[in-house]
This record gives C-alpha cells, structure tokens and sequence, in this order.
C-alpha cells in the first residue's frame, strides 16, 4: 500500500479505534490528526479552540493534514477536516478516503457515553439537544463525507469485513492505473 487510507466521518464514528484495528490488520503505521496538531501546538484541541477559534484551527488542521503528503499507512481525520476549505479534494487525489458511517442515532448513543467537554462542538449539549445538533451536522457534512471512496456502516461491518473491502477496493483501483 503505497498510499494513505485516509479515515473520515463524524466525531465518535470510531476512526481512531478502527483505524488501529486496520493498520495494525494491514501491518502498516497509523497517524491520528488530531494527535499530530496536539503534539505541534502544545495544547489540547479544546484548548486551541478557545484562545483561536475555529478558523484558526481549520487552518492548522489543514496545515497538518498536507503535511501528511506521501505518507503511506491509515490516517483518521479530524470529523470536520473534509469539510473546509478544497480538503476532501486534496484527500481524495492523495489517497483512498474511507467513510466510517453511521446514522444519526448511534453517533448520539456513543457521544452520550463520552466525555462532551473534550470536543469542542459538542460543548453544552446533551439530551435531545445533542441528538438534534448531530442530525443538523452531519446533514451539513453529507456532501463532503459521501464523495469518499469507500463507504462502510460502521456498526455492521466486522474487521474481516473491511479489511477484505479495502483489499478489494485496491485490486480494483491498481487494475485502472
């Protein structure tokens, strides 16, 4: 595999978990974004967002994901990197990007279950109120999510499964080259 799997999708879709899973499937290296922007900046994300604000933010984000040109290995996404600027362009000419989908309903149980304060987005919403923002966002995001390559349910498709998806995807892809 000569070029990154890029992994997008919502906050809490399981990018960093299954992106370990794939990477270590697949025996290459895994990069998480949001690790890389902490590590540069010396700050929590949270923290980032609140002395610069989200623009700022998106530009470094934006920064640090073309540093990532010509890397090799599956690379998780912060959920609304695609989302800005020509992003999910420039993912999608520099690697396989790969859609972790999952319905409005499972993101809201399994954000529910973590801790909000750590995501800046999410911060004073619970209940029904966090319910109604994801569907609100992820209505937004759908368009940029859903030019990726590949497009796998998250909740329903098993490692073996994505896995063999991938591999597919690629034999398919190479033939064309």
């Amino acid at each position: 595999m000569d070029r990154p799997i890029f992994l997008v999708g919502f906050m809490g879709s399981g990018k960093t978990t299954w992106g370990k899973k794939l990477a270590s499937a697949l025996e290459v290296p895994f990069i998480d974004m949001d690790h890389l922007i902490v590590e540069k900046i010396g700050m929590s994300i949270p923290e980032y967002f609140k002395a610069h604000g989200e623009d700022a933010f998106r530009e470094l984000e934006q920064a640090v994901m073309k540093e990532q040109e010509g890397r090799a290995g599956i690379i998780s996404t912060g959920g609304g990197t695609p989302c800005f600027f020509d992003n999910m362009d420039w993912l999608l000419d520099h690697g396989t990007v790969l859609y972790l989908n999952h319905s409005a309903k499972s993101l809201w149980k399994r954000l529910s279950q973590s801790d909000v304060n750590k995501r800046p987005a999410l911060k004073g919403f619970t209940g029904e109120q966090l319910l109604a923002f994801i569907e609100e966002k992820l209505q937004e995001r759908a368009p940029y999510y859903n030019r990726a390559h590949i497009h796998v349910d998250q909740i329903n498709t098993s490692l073996a499964e994505l896995l063999n998806i991938v591999k597919d995807y690629h034999q398919t892809h190479e033939k064309k080259d």
